[in-house]
């Protein structure tokens, strides 16, 4: 009976608590792991997650807050990962629990650099885990407007319909609308490029280029995003649907989009490292920039926009040339 599956989130950034607070709308109980001890204590006596999405109120009652990964997995029969792509390996090392029959569910947004794969291939090629068990959570949707409780839509993607379906209907409330789709590997590629777009679209606003231009890199971005992903997993998808086109809107022009922060102090002549240092979260189309240029050379794809954000990030070439250089090749 799907009622008595037990879910388990892991991470305590935004994403986590933003997921955290839709299971719990529809759950008695979930299973939530954090690194920091500090945070859970606060949660315990506060109700409220100090340091990400501090609006959203918990009912303590229904969460098994844990700082030990393997409590939380060993708990859960669906488990959903919103960490960082970048600390993700780290995290999984920890692991004693098996994993096998398990249901993964990825909230993450970017490529494990260990072994330069999207979450749901690093799930099945290092851990055996079938398709047919790994998931994918994607937007468009930001978890600032979750915590707000503004209309938001999610897909989930899921090698089976039946997983995908469990998923989504835990997910969904009053403010939260699925949909679910069978393009695991397309909509998660796609949530990993749109950062890398989201950058470009930040550096584009911090040299000063107006709206005009960001309406042309958009557009260019979404083709680009097609080809790209066509040559990873071709299989038939509508680009335009709010897994990807949407997807990529919203982290293009938001206010809440870090990625687009991160951009717009890069091309305001910040150091990679000095906004680094500025961020409080993790722009996770920094590390995608790199995995999908290198993957690239081997695919061959037409990518001007990930090339330029590339040379930018990792060649420590001047914004200001590499979009003068760029205008002329979009259209």
């Amino acid at each position: 009976m799907t009622e008595n599956l037990k879910f388990a989130v892991i991470g305590g950034g935004s994403w986590a608590t933003a997921i955290a607070k839709m299971l719990c709308v529809n759950l008695p109980e979930i299973a939530w792991y954090m690194r920091n001890e500090d945070a859970i204590e606060h949660i315990k006596k506060h109700h409220h997650n100090p340091n990400y999405l501090s609006s959203v109120e918990f009912d303590i009652k229904k969460l098994k807050l844990t700082s030990d990964i393997n409590e939380a997995v060993g708990y859960a029969d669906y488990i959903i990962f919103a960490i960082p792509s970048a600390f993700l390996n780290g995290e999984l090392e920890k692991l004693t629990e098996s994993l096998e029959s398990k249901v993964i569910f990825s909230a993450i947004k970017g490529i494990v650099p260990e072994t330069s794969l999207i979450v749901g291939e690093h799930f099945n090629k290092t851990y055996n885990i079938p398709f047919e068990n790994i998931g994918v959570i994607t937007g468009p949707c930001h978890a600032e407007e979750v915590a707000l409780e503004r209309l938001s839509y999610l897909t989930i993607a899921c090698g089976d319909a039946k997983k995908a379906k469990i998923m989504a209907k835990n997910l969904s409330g009053n403010y939260i609308k699925t949909k679910i789709s069978d393009d695991i590997i397309g909509t998660e590629y796609a949530a990993m490029l749109k950062n890398i777009y989201a950058i470009a679209a930040g550096i584009a606003h911090g040299l000063g280029y107006g709206d005009n231009f960001q309406s042309v890199l958009m557009s260019n971005g979404i083709r680009e995003m097609k080809k790209f992903i066509k040559k990873v997993h071709k299989m038939k998808r509508n680009i335009n649907d709010s897994a990807y086109l949407g997807d990529l809107l919203v982290t293009g022009y938001s206010i809440f989009s870090r990625n687009r922060m991160f951009g717009n102090m890069i091309g305001k002549g910040y150091t990679v490292k000095s906004a680094m240092m500025e961020m409080s979260m993790v722009a996770e189309g920094y590390y995608a920039a790199k995995s999908a240029y290198n993957l690239n050379l081997d695919y061959g794809a037409q990518t001007p926009i990930i090339n330029a954000v590339y040379s930018i990030l990792y060649e420590g070439k001047s914004a200001k040339s590499v979009f003068k250089k760029l205008t002329d090749k979009l259209d």
